[in-house]
């Protein structure tokens, strides 16, 4: 795995320095992968809600400051729970932006926020708005864009289904749409659930990145350790899957975070 950082876990420190400058600490750490996060990109950002764009020459700087570096880009898009146009501006921009930072294999992961009310128990149940996601799909894989999901509210075997289901709906696609699994949010929602068999059951063709953090006693922890998710754990079974690609620290603000990303690097290459 390519261990890194994701720049939603700075802000505490961009309103007084540059994305550049805060992939460069990241760097000294040991990242060797950034997921550059919309809201957090300082810089390298404008507007917001739908209004939000990149600004693709400010990415261009960074992506060139660090050329030993991975990229990819991250947005907020409610695309389960509303229909979002393909050749929207604000969709066209962000693949874009994916290419821009990507370079031979750009990725584009998208989070929609919406706090659907509970798991969906078939098929059934998905929102025909959720559906929308095969034509952006289609999209995405006609620019040559690799394209993961995330829905904090939902567990990994919902968003198993929903992704196996636009994949059939929509072929071009294929095994470039994926997901984003993160068993520690499904802990924090659904404390009675086994996120890392869900996890250890999915087809390594459905995992496109993967972000790490940790909970004790069901409150967000400053760094990836021992707490309620077994971290090591979860690493051995994406070891044993054969997953190579990002694995992000999504750790929280704070004043040191910095620390606490070199510390969550070494607790993972215990």
């Amino acid at each position: 795995m390519i261990y890194g950082a994701i720049t939603n876990s700075w802000r505490e420190q961009l309103p007084s320095h540059s994305v550049k400058e805060l992939v460069g600490q990241a760097v000294q750490k040991g990242a060797k992968h950034i997921e550059l996060r919309q809201t957090c990109l300082g810089e390298c950002e404008e507007g917001a809600g739908d209004d939000w764009r990149p600004n693709l020459d400010q990415l261009q700087e960074v992506v060139q400051a660090y050329p030993g570096l991975t990229f990819d880009l991250a947005m907020a898009l409610p695309c389960l729970s509303r229909k979002i146009d393909p050749q929207g501006e604000m969709f066209q921009a962000a693949l874009a932006g994916a290419k821009l930072v990507g370079g031979s294999q750009p990725h584009l992961r998208v989070v929609d926020p919406a706090p659907f009310d509970g798991p969906w128990d078939s098929i059934d149940d998905i929102p025909e708005e959720a559906l929308g996601l095969a034509g952006l799909s289609t999209e995405a894989a006609h620019q040559g864009v690799i394209m993961s999901m995330e829905n904090s509210s939902l567990p990994i075997r919902n968003m198993t289904m929903l992704v196996e289901h636009v994949r059939s709906l929509s072929p071009e696609a294929g095994q470039t749409l994926g997901l984003c699994p993160d068993p520690t949010n499904q802990l924090r929602r659904f404390p009675k659930s086994d996120p890392l068999a869900e996890l250890e059951a999915l087809p390594l063709d459905m995992i496109k990145i993967v972000h790490f953090k940790q909970l004790r006693g069901g409150e967000t922890y400053p760094k990836v350790d021992e707490g309620d998710l077994d971290c090591l754990r979860r690493r051995d079974i994406l070891n044993a899957k054969g997953y190579t690609g990002a694995a992000i620290m999504e750790i929280p603000s704070d004043a040191g975070v910095f620390e606490n990303l070199e510390a969550s690097f070494q607790y993972l290459n215990s």
